[in-house]
């Protein structure tokens, strides 16, 4: 059963998922850092919503010390992809035998091929698990999939501000529908959030995948939010060029899309005038999710055998401009 539940990594989206369930009354932990867990500290967590409204959330713990949280029944991993490695063997503290782990990430998982049905099996992705740390550190039997697909930002430390959506599709890597992910499921949903359980999470994983991995990029690079990029006819046909090879790609892997590229885009027009994740922590000069979002995914392409030139270029370009930037902070 799960009664215990720590957020590991309590910014934007982790921060909002663990507000929500803090204030349905789950015991929940938030590890966090720096001024924005002084603040939690100080004051709660603060989530602001588009229709004005404020709510004030007090976890159980905020704490920047995962040993003091001590072990929980659920662990969400909601920290920014290229973090998880050096963090992998740390969590472990937060974990009992039977501690389910979800990862609330963006981009291809670690877990990709773990229990993978065809015949990459096993097959470990080097651009989101470099040298094999995570899988040496995390179980493939505690892993539940998690799509994120709210849009949130942090405004000022302790406070979030919620833009748009509430939906988290989870998935266990394996098809079923287990017990431990159906309470899950119904934690969310007394939340709050939607949270629909999938057969299939690797495909969904795709559908979401497929916006970031060209949308994202191209914010980073052009500085434009995520509304001029689609309006603009020039980079509404890179992101297709993108959208398209990736599709490929995911084809070879078995994947099937139940939605057009068009259609893709169209709903990422919902976001509006809102800077991407990519684009925030590159105005922070802060690392990217270029790897998982990006990399990954022409490291796949080169395991299947699909040529990804777009995919290639655009990696390349917010590569090097993510070492400029982080050299300058």
């Amino acid at each position: 059963m799960i009664k215990r539940i720590a957020i590991v990594g309590a910014g934007a989206i982790g921060g909002y998922m663990g507000a929500r369930l803090a204030l349905a009354g789950a015991d929940v932990t938030l590890i966090a850092r720096g001024a924005h867990l002084a603040a939690i500290q100080r004051d709660g967590l603060v989530v602001t919503y588009a229709d004005g409204h404020t709510e004030v959330a007090h976890p159980t713990l905020a704490t920047d010390d995962m040993a003091a949280a001590g072990p929980q029944d659920a662990v969400i991993v909601a920290v920014k992809t290229q973090a998880l490695p050096a963090l992998a063997a740390a969590m472990r503290v937060l974990y009992t035998p039977d501690t389910t782990v979800i990862f609330a990430q963006n981009g291809i998982p670690w877990w990709y091929f773990l229990g993978h049905p065809g015949p990459y099996a096993g097959h470990r992705i080097e651009s989101v698990d470099p040298g094999g740390q995570i899988a040496s550190a995390i179980e493939f039997e505690r892993v539940i999939g998690c799509v994120v697909y709210p849009a949130a930002a942090i405004d000022s430390p302790g406070v979030i501000r919620h833009i748009e959506g509430n939906r988290f599709t989870l998935g266990e890597p394996d098809g079923s529908r287990s017990e431990r992910i159906l309470e899950l499921a119904q934690l969310f949903s007394a939340a709050g959030m939607k949270a629909p359980v999938r057969p299939d999470i690797r495909s969904e994983i795709w559908i979401k995948l497929w916006g970031n991995l060209s949308i994202n990029p191209i914010s980073a690079l052009t500085r434009a939010t995520v509304d001029r990029i689609i309006a603009d006819p020039a980079t509404r046909d890179l992101l297709r060029a993108m959208m398209g090879e990736a599709q490929q790609v995911a084809e070879a892997l078995g994947v099937q899309f139940p939605i057009s590229i068009e259609r893709r885009i169209t709903m990422a027009e919902v976001i509006g005038a809102h800077k991407t994740s990519m684009l925030q922590d590159i105005e922070a000069g802060k690392p990217t999710e270029a790897d998982a979002l990006v990399g990954a995914v022409a490291e796949l392409g080169r395991l299947v055998g699909v040529p990804t030139p777009h995919i290639d270029a655009i990696y390349a370009s917010v590569k090097l401009l993510e070492q400029v930037v982080t050299a300058g902070s």
